[in-house]
């Protein structure tokens, strides 16, 4: 059983996903136009609401803020590689592919799931191992982002990186050490763009497996950005050079 907490969070989630949701708890002593929208949206899609105490929110010892609002509900289940080659048909001819190689920390992973779906991404390939489930602190962080991407989990990164190829996808992986920095990137066709761990970045295999490795400029002392920050300046990259091309 998942999770949801936040007030966006679980707004999306009784939005687009319904059909998971169990219960949806309240924080007592707080009645204002958020909450009763939350208890409308459960009302109409059949979920069963419950007031509960401040003491219940502190027993559940929950990670991150949850803003009194908690949303129990069934495991979502991600899509497999099997799904992601049934629906290849459907993406068109240039989809823009999101790839999170060991991101372990869950709030970059739901800030980077945010930016995706703001960024109209198509698919979100993470791998089944070295990374971060997606929690309830991971879609707190999306902010609603998470509940209608097509997320795909795979149980071999490497595997599924060359299928892509082969189906005509370019891969650029994010590495500060790239020979080619980040404007000079053509993603107007077929892209997908592969971020690598918060810490160690791409994995050698991973990195091996790219067409291209591309940086971004550091001006200042830091040597690298947030993965979230660097998914942020290089997916709307594409974004802006698929609006011109339109």
């Amino acid at each position: 059983m998942d999770e949801v907490i936040g007030i966006q969070a679980v707004r999306a989630a009784l939005r687009d996903q319904p059909d998971l949701a169990r219960t949806l708890y309240l924080m007592q002593g707080r009645r204002d136009a958020r909450y009763n929208e939350l208890i409308g949206m459960a009302r109409q899609a059949g979920v069963r609401y419950q007031v509960v105490e401040d003491a219940w929110f502190k027993l559940k010892a929950l990670e991150g803020a949850h803003q009194g609002v908690l949303l129990e509900c069934h495991s979502r289940t991600l899509a497999d590689e099997k799904e992601l080659q049934a629906r290849w048909s459907e993406l068109g001819p240039a989809p823009l592919i999101l790839v999170l190689d060991s991101i372990t920390d869950p709030r970059n992973l739901g800030a980077c799931l945010r930016t995706a779906n703001a960024a109209s991404v198509d698919v979100v390939i993470v791998p089944k191992r070295n990374s971060a489930p997606l929690s309830a602190v991971a879609l707190k962080t999306a902010q609603g982002g998470a509940e209608d991407l097509f997320i795909v989990q795979v149980t071999n990164l490497a595997r599924t990186l060359t299928w892509l190829r082969d189906q005509g996808v370019w891969l650029f992986g994010a590495d500060a050490e790239g020979d080619d920095v980040w404007r000079t990137l053509d993603s107007s066709g077929a892209t997908a763009l592969v971020m690598g761990s918060e810490g160690s970045g791409l994995r050698r295999l991973t990195r091996s497996l790219c067409d291209k490795l591309v940086s971004i400029p550091m001006l200042g002392k830091v040597e690298s950005l947030n993965v979230s920050v660097a998914t942020g300046i290089l997916l709307y990259e594409a974004v802006r050079q698929r609006r011109k091309t339109s």
